[in-house]
């Protein structure tokens, strides 16, 4: 178990900073997130990308597959089941997975979200830095349908398991993990005429066991899996003791919240409500052994606030490991 991020990280000077805090493996973007044309991805192409990471002295883990967080993003028809234009879209992801295994590129993570990332009037944190926040009872709009919807629970598991019967059996033959992010938040059933199926702990235990493989599992969200929950401070453990028992755990966003299921904020990992030192230690003694990673950190001051916040993350959790193993 080690630190990581998830940073689109491509000038010299980005990967350097990366290198001297102590940051040694990513998952990378061969093209900024939604730029770009996948079927470019080729062995040569993710080859020469994986090359320039590891000049700077880290390992490239993970990619991600082009599947947007809505509709209007990348390969819309995956989403939507649309056939026959979604074969095109899982023939593109298809490849990328073969090409990701022979330029040694070990995972994958993806997303299935349909309505992307809802959220709420942001709220202020400490020293005024500012909180992304979802309250339920600040939603303005409950009822409206966009274009393409409604979708029933039904159709939802039915277009998630037409990708997975897809691409598994790839992952599965050329030893690529598969690593699939929870629907963030969790939202009552129906919202933008959605059941999120995969917004919740038994969705996402439903999708691990399908079409199982030790190659298909989750990007274990630690905040998302804690939206999720009615009491986050205590039952995020079991949770993280389910999939890591059964090896389902191929990355960790390792961020913290206050709050609960409809009424969070997103903070920093050292001021939520959740023990992130005993969820370290839970990570630990199921065997998990890829990325910790920052992720949704608050809104600072300054000319790099990104940069900075996750700076500050790195070093907290390169210090929790530390913890952990003496």
């Amino acid at each position: 178990m080690y630190v990581g991020t998830q940073y689109p990280a491509n000038s010299e000077i980005e990967f350097q900073i990366l290198a001297q805090l102590g940051v040694n493996h990513i998952c990378g973007y061969p093209t900024p997130p939604g730029t770009g044309d996948p079927t470019l991805w080729t062995v040569d192409f993710l080859n020469k990308y994986r090359e320039k990471v590891e000049s700077y002295g880290i390992k490239l883990d993970m990619v991600q597959l082009p599947i947007g967080a809505t509709p209007e993003q990348e390969s819309p028809n995956i989403l939507l089941g649309k056939s026959p234009e979604r074969d095109r879209e899982i023939e593109i992801c298809q490849n990328i997975i073969r090409n990701a295994a022979l330029a040694g590129i070990p995972a994958i993570k993806y997303r299935l979200m349909i309505i992307g990332y809802p959220r709420t009037k942001s709220t202020l944190g400490r020293g005024n830095s500012i909180r992304s926040a979802f309250y339920w009872d600040q939603v303005e709009d409950k009822t409206s349908i966009p274009e393409w919807g409604p979708i029933s629970e039904d159709e939802y598991w039915e277009r998630i398991d037409y990708l997975l019967k897809n691409i598994v059996p790839v992952a599965e033959e050329y030893k690529v993990r598969l690593a699939c992010h929870p629907q963030d938040p969790y939202t009552p059933p129906g919202y933008k005429g959605v059941v999120r199926v995969l917004g919740t702990v038994e969705g996402m235990k439903k999708f691990v066991l399908m079409h199982e493989s030790k190659y298909h599992g989750i990007n274990f969200c630690q905040g998302t899996i804690c939206e999720m929950l009615d009491n986050p401070k205590t039952e995020i453990f079991d949770v993280i003791k389910w999939f890591g028992e059964r090896e389902k755990i191929f990355n960790v966003h390792f961020r913290n919240i206050v709050g609960k299921k409809l009424a969070f904020e997103e903070t920093f990992p050292d001021e939520g409500d959740i023990d992130m030192f005993k969820t370290a230690q839970a990570y630990k003694e199921v065997g998990y052994k890829y990325m910790l990673m920052p992720d949704h950190t608050p809104k600072i001051s300054g000319p790099d606030p990104n940069n900075v916040s996750f700076a500050f993350c790195y070093g907290y959790i390169k210090a929790i490991i530390q913890a952990i193993n003496q």
